[in-house]
């Protein structure tokens, strides 16, 4: 979108910036006194009109995830985080043999390696949740 300010404006335009050819398209939408209360609000809120935040939002949610899909992210977050803590658990008491005079688990190197899958895991839910 050509959005870009014309040089020396003080503040931004509520309005969006005009396209060479002008904009060829229209829709319509009818929305309840509720909706409408909402609407207003939101776009007062971020300083533009209805028709432009209305615009912007949909045009934005494109790089968004939708409600399904970020629902699908936060189940996957949980199961992640529940089995570190359960992890957690088992390093800590591995730590607390070795410092009573035990030697050192032959398990903490396989933990600790699943450990690192799993903060991967987390890093790849969240970039997705940001793609």
């Amino acid at each position: 979108m050509a959005d870009k300010e014309p040089k020396g404006r003080m503040f931004s335009r509520r309005r969006r910036a005009n396209v060479e050819g002008g904009r060829q398209r229209k829709h319509e939408v009818w929305v309840s006194d509720v909706e409408e209360g909402v609407l207003q609000r939101l776009a007062s809120a971020q300083h533009v009109t209805v028709p432009r935040f209305l615009v912007e939002a949909a045009l934005s949610s494109e790089a968004r995830e939708t409600p399904t899909q970020r629902r699908e992210m936060m189940v996957e977050l949980i199961r992640l985080h529940r089995t570190l803590g359960a992890m957690a658990n088992n390093v800590n008491q591995m730590a607390k043999a070795t410092n009573a005079g035990s030697d050192l688990p032959a398990e903490l190197h396989s933990t600790v390696s699943r450990l690192r899958e799993i903060a991967e895991q987390v890093d790849g839910v969240l970039d997705g949740m940001h793609s």
